[in-house]
């Protein structure tokens, strides 16, 4: 018996090793393949900070020179669509997937098995079939300045609904629900938790109360600290920024009571893409530590969804939990968030609003 336990250990390590040197020749085959195809260009819409560094980090260690532009997801949806499998860019970089979901549906990102794709730590962090994957998640929320709220002699919302009382008109500042992923998001979440009909009459109610429309979904957050705008709706880690990096220690970050979702930010390859080892190469490259552990020294504290990779303390010290969400219904998401989106743009301007693209920024 023991000789045998020691023979089925002895082939499980043959195996193992095996395993790890076929991965490596595939790993080294691979990057000699995108060395060769010379350059990469990425399409970004995480922040340009942790984006700039993540597209330099890559070419400083393949040799493989990076063009890159920061776009809001819905404006790289959009682009994307309009070229129809002849992608100006190679590759896609964080946002959060309901966009890219969309896309994934219209055959417009390529299926890869990636290697490092072992790494991540749950089914729902990539695509069924592989057309994206997960590399950090993101909670949604409020972040408030608590300075211009005690001058006004107000509590601070602790949940959705809270968000239409008729004293934050004027207050309250969002992502415009055309341009950026993380207002398609609100969108989802407000149907998903209140019901289609309630939740489209929230966002109508909710309009009465909203200042301006930012074209990216960080933008409200970029502007609570400052006290022009007093309470944003974003993601959380947005607003983590502008505390730590920024030092505005006068806003506050709420967590919805009731729940909130969180995104899921990803990567993925257009297809068509001009250069398509080295579109792999990087989704290999977004799955590792070298590329992840860049976001927490960039100014992007959202949660890491790679097992070898090294978490924001930063993040957790805010009493933020990326597993203290509810559940997401992305399949509803992907096939009705254009129908969604028409019908809450219809209703507020059926409701009289002013949607002119100076409250619904494009720019």
């Amino acid at each position: 018996m023991k000789k045998l336990v020691s023979l089925l250990l002895a082939l499980v390590m043959v195996v193992s090793v095996f395993s790890i040197a076929s991965a490596d020749e595939a790993m080294d085959a691979l990057i000699a393949a995108a060395k060769a195809e010379g350059e990469l260009v990425v399409y970004g819409s995480c922040e340009e900070q942790y984006l700039s560094a993540a597209c330099e980090n890559f070419e400083k260690l393949y040799g493989i020179k990076v063009s890159y532009q920061r776009l809001s997801t819905g404006e790289v949806q959009a682009k994307i669509e309009e070229e129809n499998g002849n992608p100006s860019a190679d590759v896609w970089f964080g946002g959060t997937t309901d966009p890219y979901n969309v896309c994934a549906e219209k055959g417009l990102l390529e299926a890869y098995d990636a290697m490092n794709a072992s790494h991540i730590t749950k089914e729902n962090f990539k695509h069924k079939e592989g057309k994206w994957h997960g590399i950090y998640t993101g909670i949604l929320g409020f972040m408030v300045n608590q300075e211009e709220l005690d001058r006004l002699g107000l509590e601070a919302p602790a949940d959705f609904p809270d968000l239409l009382k008729p004293e934050y008109k004027g207050l309250i500042w969002l992502s415009n629900y055309q341009t950026a992923g993380t207002a398609k998001l609100f969108i989802n979440t407000m149907i998903q938790k209140y019901g289609h009909d309630e939740g489209i009459k929230m966002m109508v109610d909710l309009d009465k109360n909203i200042e301006v429309y930012t074209k990216s979904g960080s933008g409200p957050s970029k502007n609570v600290g400052t006290g022009e705008c007093v309470i944003g709706i974003g993601f959380l880690h947005d607003g983590i920024y502008q505390i730590v990096d920024n030092g505005y220690d006068n806003i506050k970050l709420v967590v919805p009571s009731s729940g909130t979702t969180c995104e899921i930010g990803a990567t993925a390859i257009f297809t068509g893409a001009k250069h398509p080892s080295a579109a792999k190469l990087w989704i290999e490259y977004a799955l590792s530590p070298d590329c992840v552990n860049l976001a927490k020294d960039n100014g992007s504290y959202q949660f890491l969804v790679i097992d070898n990779a090294e978490q924001p303390a930063v993040a957790v010290e805010f009493g933020l939990d990326p597993n203290n969400v509810i559940d997401y219904d992305f399949e509803d998401a992907t096939a009705n968030i254009k129908t969604y989106q028409a019908e809450v743009m219809e209703a507020i301007a059926a409701s009289g609003s002013d949607t002119s693209d100076a409250r619904f920024q494009t720019k």
